[in-house]
């Protein structure tokens, strides 16, 4: 008796290498016992879509894609509340959640992992009851990971992002935010900030895997103050870099709940996909909302 496999895939992420292999992994489904449907997305919303209207018809769902298209399938798994083990295949331009995950690059040793590997519960975030999977951020380089074209990043993958980062960086304006965390008020002028669950942040920032669990119930907090002149621009480059996180320059905390008092004209980034702004905005984490398939060498987070 077969078991079923939905393949949920975006046949336009990243360099669309993921494309070619696609016969491949189907047989190595086929050989470990599955039989398998394809579904490719050809607009925004398609997977959550797909996955939201189907999960409970199948044993296992395989996102192939980028983040953008792995939030969605999560999203969609939420939505329909059957817990259906989920499996990954990173297929985009940068693929920050599968970096923290340590989810293999190549695409076939990532189907591979699936098949033999074990079910691991993640948390999941909701910004205003959005899901997002592993970052709500604003500010300094956050509006590149949703403008850069497609084929740019398709082109030039993790420098698309660098490369649109640095042209902007003489034009980053500070949003003023005032955020609540378990009781303490954060208020100040700010030019990056992230709720995340990532040690990868668009393929620049990156936080240390010691402060990371993706499974605690925790999200990091990363708030990065406007510097006043080029000598504390300097200074914050240095301690994201090194990551000192004990900076006067940085605020990095985790808890499980924000309360987010912002300008509603600025925009947030979920997973890389725009997210228009509000003036109140609630960022929770779902404890353990998906099993996402990891190898079973994968001890821990």
């Amino acid at each position: 008796m077969y078991k079923k496999n939905l393949i949920i895939m975006n046949p336009c992420s990243g360099k669309k290498r993921a494309n070619r292999f696609l016969t491949e992994i189907i047989e190595m489904f086929t050989e470990a016992g599955y039989m398998t449907t394809v579904m490719t997305t050809t607009a925004r919303g398609d997977g959550t879509s797909y996955a939201a209207g189907y999960a409970e018809d199948f044993d296992i769902i395989t996102c192939i894609g980028g983040d953008g298209t792995f939030n969605e399938v999560v999203a969609g798994l939420l939505e329909n509340e059957k817990k259906v083990p989920l499996g990954y295949i990173p297929a985009g331009s940068t693929n920050d959640f599968a970096v923290s995950l340590g989810l293999s690059a190549d695409i076939l040793t990532a189907a591979r992992d699936i098949i033999e590997g074990r079910t691991m519960s993640l948390d999941i975030g909701s910004f205003n009851g959005r899901k997002f999977s592993y970052v709500a951020s604003f500010g300094a380089f956050t509006q590149t990971s949703y403008s850069t074209p497609q084929n740019v990043k398709n082109m030039l993958g993790h420098l698309a992002y660098i490369l649109e980062g640095v042209t902007s960086l003489t034009s980053i304006k500070p949003q003023h935010l005032k955020i609540e965390v378990d009781g303490m008020i954060y208020e100040d002028d700010y030019i990056f900030g992230a709720v995340s669950n990532s040690t990868s942040l668009a393929g620049i920032l990156t936080i240390s895997q010691k402060y990371v669990d993706m499974a605690d119930g925790l999200f990091e907090l990363l708030l990065v103050k406007m510097p006043k002149n080029l000598i504390e621009l300097t200074e914050i480059i240095y301690v994201l870099t090194a990551q000192k996180y004990d900076s006067d320059k940085l605020t990095f905390i985790n808890a499980k709940e924000f309360k987010v008092w912002a300008n509603e004209d600025m925009a947030w980034s979920l997973d890389g996909e725009y997210q228009e702004g509000c003036n109140e905005i609630t960022i929770k984490n779902i404890y353990h909302a998906v099993d996402l398939m990891v190898p079973v060498k994968k001890e821990s987070w």
